[in-house]
């Protein structure tokens, strides 16, 4: 059990989530994962310099030691005089306690160091992460980055904590051969005659578990993969009752694991002896030859005693050196993980002198603008259209016509590949994204809500809005009568994602979220899709009101929804082809009736779920 365990950690460095990089460049980011550890450690380089100047203390300590003993045997002991075995035994004592006191300190310094280098690496992390560009999240996956963030940190942490430690090993090891040598110069030839072997087993330990550790990275990765998804997607796996088959297919790749996991346990289990097996051989050696000198008068017991105690000190330097160089390699690939995201620079950048974004209306200009994502097709070709200030504007169109793109457009979220857009005269490009962002409030067609209270999430963008101030956006987004049923009311903790409340409060309490932070400009991204279209009246009402002089993007297909707008445009193939009013276009525009009857279509299909086979939510998407 405990070698599988030991073969598990040995790889669980290189797991979760396949490398974003190429084979040319993974020497380049091993390089600079090294150099983002030794960045790390030296930001905390004080702490570095008291943990070897303390292991330095506590080498000195152990290897005086076995000197000590010698003495207290062959003056006190062979010499028969009890005063001087009893100095030696309190120098003993004295150098056993400076030892332990040392160590401790060590161990703290280590700690001390390796803790704040990964607090200090994950705080970087996340906040690169943040500012990273949308088209980076939707192609990285999440169960990878998580594992970069939690399992690749901790193998720096791993390794950062042993620094001090790997230099008292290495200065230990030095040490006690130069006294073995100057003991006995044969008798350390035949005691260290052991170690060429073990050096050579060590590099061929090395060599032979790196490709099995990268197969088991695989593996896990697949596995990590399935969970993530069968959790995040537990309505759709329980929806088609198809748990079965998600255990299938966990079972399946666990048993891949397991075959890897146990090849790495089979070369574990054949190097780990070797690393008593050895020592101990020097030991037996030293008993032997060591035991024929001291019986021909060439050394005397307390030489003999010293050199066998100092081979036992070589044990532990030797095994945690060994396992130090190992951590030190999956230390290097993890750290290369987490540089390749920290190295990735955001697409979507502020201007080095953003302009300020002065009082208006809210009036928004899409001019000449064309976009497509990565090297897909344009999705908007030659699109103009402008919102006058206080005007509020449907956009309607069949899909993949490019409707929601406007509306990931306007705050940046992807920047045009030609054309511009405008915000009351200014190109957003040139405005800082805080500024922007906070300017245009968007409320999307995935709600999504954080795990805390309702209270909190309607406050999100203004973490210091009053009780008072949260309740109006609740009224306004027809929100309130439902919080208020609540046991706790306004704070009531909301499970993961808001599940605990049905589709169309979820809505209510995002459009809530975007009115506390009163935009310039509001944005609805197919905002009532979740709500139940016998309770769509409700929260049209609160729409019309949040809408009353405020700019607004409407991106909607239902009928109801659209006429709360002033206009109406008509986007087909990236461009505008008709534009009026919902009754205008309703009397002579085809191509607005085709896509209002294919709309009432899906609604229908949804609603009884023949369509896409999903399941109403508890409590009626009211």
């Amino acid at each position: 059990e405990m070698c599988i365990r030991d073969s598990y950690m040995a790889a669980v460095g290189l797991v979760y989530g396949r490398s974003m990089a190429g084979p040319d460049d993974e020497r380049t980011l091993r390089r600079a994962g090294w150099r983002l550890m030794h960045r790390a450690a030296f930001a905390s380089r004080g702490w570095v310099a008291i943990g070897v100047a303390a292991s330095l203390l506590w080498v000195a300590a152990k290897i005086a030691l076995p000197l000590m003993t010698r003495n207290a045997i062959d003056a006190g002991i062979e010499g028969d005089e009890t005063d001087t075995l009893v100095r030696w035994i309190v120098a003993i004592l004295g150098a056993t306690v400076v030892a332990a006191a040392s160590s401790a300190m060590r161990r703290y310094a280590a700690f001390a160091l390796s803790l704040r280098a990964e607090t200090d690496i994950r705080t970087r992390l996340f906040s690169h992460l943040q500012g990273l560009h949308f088209g980076y999240h939707d192609t990285a996956e999440i169960g990878d980055l998580m594992a970069r963030a939690n399992l690749d940190l901790r193998q720096i942490q791993n390794l950062l904590v042993f620094i001090p430690l790997f230099g008292a090993n290495l200065v230990m090891v030095t040490g006690i051969t130069v006294v073995l040598f100057a003991l006995d110069a044969q008798l350390a030839v035949v005691a260290l005659a052991a170690l060429p072997f073990l050096s050579i087993a060590a590099r061929r330990f090395s060599t032979r578990i790196h490709p099995v550790a990268t197969a088991l990275q695989g593996e896990l990765s697949g596995v990590s993969q399935t969970v993530e998804e069968s959790v995040a997607g537990v309505r759709v796996v329980k929806g088609f009752g198809a748990e079965e088959v998600q255990n299938a297919k966990l079972a399946d790749g666990a048993d891949r694991v397991y075959e890897q996991g146990m090849a790495l346990a089979r070369l574990r289990a054949a190097f780990i002896p070797l690393l008593e097996l050895l020592p101990t051989i020097g030991l037996i050696a030293v008993l032997w030859f060591g035991g024929h000198r001291v019986i021909d008068g060439q050394l005397t017991v307390g030489e003999l005693v010293a050199f066998n105690y100092y081979i036992v000190l070589m044990i532990f330097p030797l095994r945690m050196t060994s396992f130090i160089v190992a951590q030190f390699s999956r230390a290097t690939v993890s750290a290369a993980r987490v540089y390749e995201v920290l190295g990735t620079d955001p697409e979507i950048r502020e201007t080095a002198h953003p302009r300020p974004l002065t009082d208006g209306p809210g009036t928004v200009r899409f001019d000449d603008v064309a976009f497509g994502y990565r090297d897909g097709p344009m999705v908007l070709d030659g699109l103009d259209l402008e919102i006058v200030g206080g005007e509020s504007v449907a956009v309607v169109g069949g899909t993949g016509s490019g409707k929601s793109t406007i509306s990931r457009l306007l705050p940046r979220y992807y920047d045009v590949g030609r054309g511009r857009i405008t915000l009351d005269g200014i190109d957003v490009r040139q405005l800082a994204l805080g500024d922007l962002r906070r300017a245009v409030g968007m409320v999307f067609e995935d709600t999504f809500l954080f795990t805390d209270t309702i209270g909190a999430n309607i406050a999100f963008a203004r973490p210091d809005a009053t009780r008072r101030e949260i309740e109006r956006a609740a009224r306004l987004a027809g929100a309130h009568e439902f919080v208020a049923e609540l046991p706790e009311g306004y704070d009531s903790l909301l499970g993961e994602q808001g599940y605990s409340l049905s589709g169309g409060q979820r809505q209510r309490i995002a459009i809530a979220r975007a009115i506390i932070a009163d935009p310039r400009v509001l944005v609805l991204d197919d905002a009532t899709s979740a709500v139940d279209p016998t309770k769509e009246q409700e929260i049209r009402a609160a729409l019309d009101e949040v809408m009353a002089g405020r700019t607004t993007i409407i991106i909607a297909h239902r009928p109801a929804t659209i006429a709360l707008a002033d206009r109406v445009v008509v986007l087909d193939g990236g461009r505008i082809v008709d534009t009026g009013s919902h009754d205008e276009l309703l009397a002579r525009s085809p191509r607005y009736r085709e896509i209002l009857a294919r709309a009432e279509v899906e609604d229908a299909g949804v609603e009884n779920g023949s369509l896409d086979g999903t399941v109403t939510e508890p409590g009626g998407g009211a």
